[in-house]
């Protein structure tokens, strides 16, 4: 089922309201500088859970209770598996209020209590390595536009999985886009914010937006879009874990090419003076 609730922008409308998407998810907020409903979180959301792990079966660093491994059939995978329980907790909850995460898991390792924590060192720069598309910006008007008027941006990126081999371990990691840049050629960049911006009609064209920006020059310039992803791995089907900091990845430069307009009034029509400037087959004056 999904939920969904239509709002319209009131005089005392708040940055900090929120409303929700059809999958349950607070993203609506209302910016009061231009009078618009954003859909996009002020900033990047963070994670509202806590998660710990134990191995199962240790007698002290990495010795383990035979017996009690060989109960275990969870870990039935190899000789060297090694059953790990996982428990999960609101950030906000108490000490105690920890719950299981079934069922246990296994990790594989000679050193099986050392590579949850190698894998968690590591993980940020692996997340850094990892080939995300950082997406694309897209110009409107396109491919060309004015000098002197607003062009509007906006990105569009995806949720990406990746899976890979950390340490013997099948490791799953996905990358969320939560903010965006955009380096606009001519010195000026706007970012890192959490609005990627959007389409507009064409009827609309040239109408300020929270991504859209002004040529001063007329000329090629090349448009970078980087997007900031945050990103959570999960380790042989453990939860999903979050991945400190974030992983920014850029686009391929993109030119946009600036013109201006030249307006010139004529008194006669095409059809009075064939000659005249700006009738078809006369060769414009020069500018």
């Amino acid at each position: 089922m999904s939920l969904s609730t239509a709002v319209s922008p009131s005089a005392n409308a708040e940055a900090s309201d929120v409303f929700w998407n059809e999958t349950g998810v607070g993203v609506w907020r209302y910016d009061s500088t231009f009078g618009v409903w954003v859909d996009a979180p002020g900033t990047a959301p963070e994670s509202p859970f806590q998660y710990r792990f134990e191995y199962l079966c240790l007698i002290d660093n990495n010795n383990f209770d035979l017996p009690c491994l060989a109960a275990t059939a969870e870990c039935n995978a190899g000789e060297n598996g090694r059953p790990v329980r996982w428990w999960w907790k609101l950030v906000v909850a108490g000490p105690n209020d920890w719950s299981r995460i079934s069922p246990d898991r296994c990790v594989y390792l000679e050193k099986p209590v050392d590579v949850l924590g190698q894998i968690a060192a590591q993980i940020q720069t692996k997340f850094q390595q990892l080939p995300i598309n950082a997406g694309r910006s897209v110009m409107q008007p396109s491919p060309h536009t004015l000098r002197g008027a607003e062009t509007n941006f906006y990105a569009e990126a995806i949720e990406q999985t990746f899976g890979v081999d950390m340490l013997g371990q099948s490791v799953a990691i996905v990358a969320k886009p939560v903010q965006y840049s955009w380096s606009y050629g001519d010195g000026t960049s706007l970012g890192p914010q959490a609005v990627a911006g959007g389409p507009l009609p064409q009827d609309r064209w040239g109408e300020k937006t929270l991504t859209s920006h002004v040529y001063t020059q007329t000329g090629d310039f090349p448009v970078v879009l980087t997007t900031h992803f945050q990103g959570t791995y999960s380790v042989n089907g453990g939860p999903p874990l979050p991945i400190p900091g974030q992983g920014q990845f850029s686009s391929p430069p993109q030119t946009v090419s600036v013109w201006r307009t030249i307006t010139r009034n004529y008194a006669d029509t095409c059809l009075q003076n064939p000659q005249g400037q700006g009738c078809p087959g006369v060769a414009p004056p020069p500018p």
